[in-house]
């Protein structure tokens, strides 16, 4: 049985086989062709799966977020299926699942090098999502002098970076804020450069605590400063993939056609109720 006989479609690309960016690949991708990537076989088979049985065109592709040849190499497989007019990015490591070092590699850098493959293949029109994180917000040890250089030094010297020897990213927590921050920085930066030259969109979405198997492993984490957060939001609850799924399918669609190089927080009110003191973050 042929499903669906069009040839010539738009390709959708998720680099991260999760919860949210299968959420928001269900709301966009409909009559195109995805592209799914992930480290993980297993991963990419499971997800595959419940795409195709859902009557979306699909195919998989094993790619390394960390490894820059893996990435451009992902990019160019995407090109070879039609026009890329969607990327979304949501590869990466939360503080209870990795050291530092990796958080760095593969939410900072590995994101880096992806924001660039990606933005020398996506056709005009074209619109990126890079999901970050809510701790983007959360104080930290970066200097301005070390934003600036987050969002504008080439991918490949990234970790050259004096903020990123350790001193400012010496446990996973203080390296993920570094991270989240970093790629809110990149996407301003790729926003005006190249991707605004090839006429695509770029932005990011920081979530804050949502319910996926990564939120469990930070609940299940010493300090409990998940529930902390929780309860002194002004929602007073987590969020939901499908509230993401929703502000997700805003900035890559029409209605967000002057949007881009920004960032939009989706955390309950846990960075507002930060900077009003009414929580202290934890460090770990």
């Amino acid at each position: 049985m042929i499903l669906d006989r069009n040839e010539n479609k738009d390709v959708v690309v998720l680099l991260g086989a999760g919860a949210m960016g299968t959420a928001i690949l269900r709301r966009v991708a409909a009559g195109k062709r995805i592209l799914l990537g992930d480290i993980s076989e297993k991963a990419l088979e499971r997800v595959s799966h419940d795409f195709q049985y859902s009557g979306y065109d699909v195919q998989t592709y094993i790619v390394d977020a960390c490894d820059p040849a893996s990435l451009k190499a992902f990019a160019e497989k995407a090109a070879s299926l039609g026009p890329v007019k969607v990327f979304v990015m949501t590869a990466g490591a939360s503080p209870s699942q990795a050291k530092p070092e990796h958080i760095i590699a593969l939410d900072l850098i590995g994101t880096a090098y992806a924001i660039d493959a990606f933005g020398a293949v996506m056709a005009p029109g074209g619109a990126g999502l890079v999901v970050a994180s809510q701790t983007g917000y959360m104080p930290s040890a970066l200097t301005k002098e070390d934003e600036q250089a987050l969002a504008m030094t080439p991918a490949a010297e990234l970790a050259k970076l004096p903020c990123l020897d350790g001193s400012k990213t010496a446990s996973s927590g203080a390296a993920y804020i570094v991270a989240k921050r970093a790629n809110q920085l990149r996407v301003q930066a790729a926003a005006a450069t190249t991707w605004g030259e090839r006429r695509a969109r770029i932005n990011t979405l920081s979530p804050g605590i949502i319910v996926t198997p990564l939120a469990y492993d930070e609940f299940n984490a010493p300090g409990n400063t998940y529930q902390g957060m929780i309860d002194a939001s002004p929602a007073r609850r987590t969020g939901t993939i499908d509230e993401i799924a929703a502000a997700g399918v805003f900035l890559l669609g029409p209605d967000a056609g002057f949007i881009t190089g920004t960032d939009l927080l989706i955390d309950g009110g846990v960075i507002a109720s930060m900077r009003a003191g009414k929580f202290a973050l934890g460090r770990r």
